[in-house]
């Protein structure tokens, strides 16, 4: 059966919970291994805070790498059907030919490095013309002060935010970091990938 996607426990572990979402997502509860949670949740949070705790500073770029590195690996092993990819800097954008767009358009899912009063990772899942599709695990009860921001709760399994694409690529809320400093770890189950072979629709 499809899982709801889950919101994080803490104010620190948007990493873990969006990249767990993201395998939620793909795969229905029934095909995924239990070694996947228990490598997520023991590869992040591997940031220290001001005051030396482990994990109060979230998850790092370096930890993200390594797990998308690690998800390839156990697809490749026949554990999963699972693959990942990880980009950096201005691999990262939103362009009609760039690798997000098309991760999404192949029903694939982009994990992604955002702002939200300080970076904050999401789970993009679709994109419908200029919209943008995403489960954002940080829970918010009210609505944003700004329309455009829409909030939904009618599908729990696959996103509760729609946003313009224009605000990623701006310098507000869900803007994208610095280029050089942009990040997204993009996933697909390669049983449901659209490829120009499984769909005449679909062009690369």
């Amino acid at each position: 059966m499809d899982n709801p996607l889950r919101y994080q426990m803490t104010e620190y572990d948007c990493g873990p919970t969006s990249m767990l979402n993201a395998v939620s997502y793909l795969f229905r509860r029934e095909e995924i291994p239990p070694e996947i949670i228990r490598s997520v949740t023991s590869y992040c949070l591997d940031c220290f805070g001001p005051d030396g705790t482990c994990g109060k500073c979230g998850t790092s770029c370096m930890a993200m790498m390594f797990l998308s590195s690690w998800l390839s690996g156990f697809g490749q092993a026949g554990h999963l059907p699972v693959s990942s990819q990880y980009l950096s800097g201005q691999e990262v954008n939103f362009s009609q030919n760039g690798r997000l767009l098309d991760t999404l358009c192949r029903r694939g899912a982009a994990v992604i490095r955002v702002d939200l009063e300080g970076w904050h990772y999401v789970l993009l899942t679709d994109v419908r013309g200029d919209m943008v599709y995403f489960f954002d695990p940080y829970y918010r009860p009210s609505p944003f002060d700004d329309p455009a921001l829409q909030m939904d709760e009618a599908h729990p399994a696959s996103y509760n935010r729609i946003v313009p694409v224009r605000y990623f690529e701006g310098t507000g809320v869900y803007a994208l970091p610095p280029p050089e400093e942009r990040e997204a770890v993009l996933l697909f189950n390669e049983n449901t990938k659209l490829t120009e072979e499984k769909t005449v629709e679909y062009m690369i």
